[in-house]
């Protein structure tokens, strides 16, 4: 018997219009968990680097994590994997919600499709009912009203639908896909979806999950229970509002966005506005904000409300809405909260990543105003700022005039444009647009997780160490007092030590070694979360959460029946985020691409930049081109990849990075369409 998985995923061939329900092997559950781990093998067996992100051989991959659907507290994550149309590299996003737990419970750990319909299409999943079906009559629609739709057509209210919009059928790089709760919208996923000519996934399950160990597992969510309970009682002091909690950025419940408004940036993430919150601004906002706010949200068995229902028209359905892109479009059109939420609805409708869309927005005012983009390429626009945003993303969801050349993303189209425009697109990392933020010294911490993350989005790379040290050493000694989530107790005096002025601080502190195991310790927490279907805002992201690496073991052990201590789970991460860097190295990565934006920080320090590198690959085992070795690989039991990495002439004696032709042959293969 399998515990808390199911032991079989859909596969689905859309130009064949076959179906199949396929069991799994149990041994790949040992070795990779689920959701992000098991996704990633997947696409490391059938998906070679010759395959572009609009290729019929390219996979859509919707995997639920191992833990999704059981009652462990906000086990609700779906890792949605393709090769992404902007990086063209590996894609993972993460949407929580509930359609994961509901696809658990129609008995499917992954919906695998591949190839393309030939017309629109919807896949139906109720239980061991499963059919595409006819969906030209929803071609055009928005994201909202299609799975409202759906359900309807279907006779079944309480289906999960996850469905694309405009952006997706004409395949824009960062579209989304879209469902209800949550959304997958990093790297352009809701193309890949359009591309494969599917404009929805609607599924309603009605089976049983079996736990391995019920007593004990229940005992550890009750502990989980308590402990979130405990510390929405007793919120962290020193910190900003969002981190005082746990859950996801707490955005919708907090009104306080001083720190945000007047630290991150506006337009093309290139102005800071300091002053700008006022008294007066502060009302208004938080008006606005009362007044759009309908309730507060849930995910699926999570007793935080971490999202919010925004209604800006009684007569239309209200949409979910949750952390920064509360203010990506306000802050990208430099006007107020109240515009940022009208324009929010409407690019959630049309389904964009709330991040890539203002961004690619305000790129396009700037070229216009450098001259670069003339009146003739935007013809028709409005004169107002807040006329040209709406404009802008309605054309570039519908690929129209200069949103054809907008629609691929600020890399892809300041490449098309020329004229200068590249340094316009200021603010990419692997050709992706990133949050808008922008600092003065450089810090080594997040220098390491912009340059090698490759989820390719900060808040999930970033977590449970302080993002900057605490003003007294009384302060920090009291913050480590009760920190028992730390790998080791020298966590706890690295953030002692750290100060804000001084010998020990940024750039020179924490010293290289310890930022190595910082930066490890955070990220292996988010690949554990996108494998066993946690919520990062329970886990890997805010400070002191109920999940950590004393107890995730015990957790997954009696929910799955794995027997993991420690030292076995952190094996079992290193292989998967291994794995997850050799599918990308295959497509031509290597440490050139491991940079955060060139004007990230005002004041940058080569050598050490260089060093941190140095140091970071060899503590992971990669070699100075960041390419696993083959000792690395061996360790893991990935020998299967040394093998093809060797093939190809990545690896060679000596572990040494690919040679000239082979690296320039990989690059091609990865810019394939």
């Amino acid at each position: 018997m399998r515990y808390a998985e199911t032991g079989f995923n859909l596969e689905v061939d859309l130009t064949r219009g076959n179906i199949e329900r396929v069991a799994t092997d149990p041994r790949d559950t040992a070795h990779y968990l689920g959701g992000l781990g098991t996704n990633a093998r997947l696409m490391w067996d059938r998906v070679p680097p010759e395959v572009g992100p609009f290729s019929p051989e390219n996979l859509l991959v919707f995997g639920t994590g191992l833990l999704a659907g059981t009652p462990a507290p906000g086990s609700n994550r779906t890792i949605v994997s393709s090769i992404s149309p902007q990086t063209r590299l590996f894609a993972f996003s993460m949407m929580g919600g509930f359609w994961g737990p509901e696809l658990k419970h129609a008995g499917y750990d992954k919906v695998v499709l591949r190839g393309k319909s030939p017309r629109l299409v919807y896949l139906w999943i109720h239980d061991d009912k499963v059919e595409l079906r006819e969906a030209e009559h929803f071609r055009g629609l928005g994201t909202l009203e299609t799975a409202e739709l759906i359900r309807q057509e279907l006779g079944q209210p309480l289906a999960q639908v996850a469905s694309i919009g405009l952006a997706g059928e004409n395949r824009v790089f960062f579209a989304s896909i879209e469902q209800g709760r949550s959304s997958a919208s990093r790297q352009g996923l809701g193309a890949i979806m359009g591309d494969k000519n599917l404009k929805a996934i609607a599924v309603r399950g009605t089976k049983d999950l079996y736990i391995a160990r019920p007593a004990e597992f229940m005992a550890h969510c009750n502990a989980a229970l308590a402990y979130i309970e405990h510390r929405e009682k007793n919120p962290i002091t020193n910190v900003m509002p969002i981190m005082a909690g746990l859950g996801s950025p707490q955005e919708m419940r907090v009104h306080d966005e001083q720190w945000h408004t007047e630290n991150f940036v506006w337009g093309n993430a290139r102005h800071r506005r300091k002053g700008f919150w006022t008294q007066d601004i502060a009302a208004q906002w938080t008006d606005t904000m009362e007044k759009m706010r309908t309730r507060l949200l849930s995910c699926h068995n999570c007793p935080l409300k971490c999202g919010a229902a925004i209604s800006v028209d009684t007569r239309i359905c209200s949409y979910m809405m949750k952390c920064f892109s509360k203010l990506t479009y306000t802050m990208g059109a430099m006007s107020d909260l109240e515009f940022g939420l009208k324009i929010a609805q409407k690019a959630t409708e049309h389904g964009v990543d709330a991040f890539s869309a203002p961004q690619t927005m305000a790129f396009a005012i700037e070229l216009h105003e450098a001259g670069i983009l003339t009146d003739a390429d935007m013809a028709g626009w409005p004169p107002d700022p807040e006329g040209r945003f709406y404009w802008l993303l309605d054309h570039i969801v519908r690929r129209e005039g200069i949103g054809d050349v907008l629609a691929d993303g600020t890399h892809w189209a300041a490449e098309r444009i020329g004229k200068g425009a590249m340094a316009y697109a200021h603010n990419n990392i692997k050709k992706h647009e990133q949050l808008p933020l922008k600092l003065g010294m450089l810090n080594p911490i997040y220098f390491l997780m912009y340059s090698t993350g490759e989820k390719i989005n900060i808040t999930q790379i970033e977590g449970n160490f302080p993002q900057q040290p605490f003003e007294t050493r009384a302060e920090r000694e009291a913050f480590v007092k009760d920190w028992e989530h730390v790998p080791d107790e020298r966590f706890k005096q690295w953030f002692v030590e750290w100060e804000q002025r001084g010998e020990k601080s940024i750039p020179n502190y924490p010293p290289v070694d310890a930022t190595c195991e910082i930066v490890h310790w955070q990220e292996m927490l988010h690949y554990i979360d996108d494998s066993v279907g946690l919520c990062a805002g329970l886990s890997s992201f805010p400070y002191k959460p109920p999940y950590h690496l004393h107890n995730l073991p015990s957790i997954i052990s009696t929910g799955a029946g794995l027997e993991l201590d420690e030292e076995g789970l952190k094996h079992v991460i290193r292989r998967i985020r291994t794995l997850v860097r050799a599918t990308n190295i295959r497509r031509g990565m290597r440490r050139k691409d491991d940079k955060p934006p060139d004007d990230h920080w005002k004041k940058r320090f080569p050598e050490l930049e260089a060093k941190l590198l140095d140091r970071y690959y060899a503590f992971k085992g990669w070699n100075a081109d960041g390419i696993p070795t083959r000792a690395t690989l061996h360790e893991l039991g990935l020998d299967f990849v040394a093998e093809e990495l060797t093939v190809r002439g990545i690896l060679k004696d000596g572990d040494e990075a690919a040679s000239a032709p082979a690296a320039s042959a990989a690059a091609t293969a990865r810019s394939a369409p």
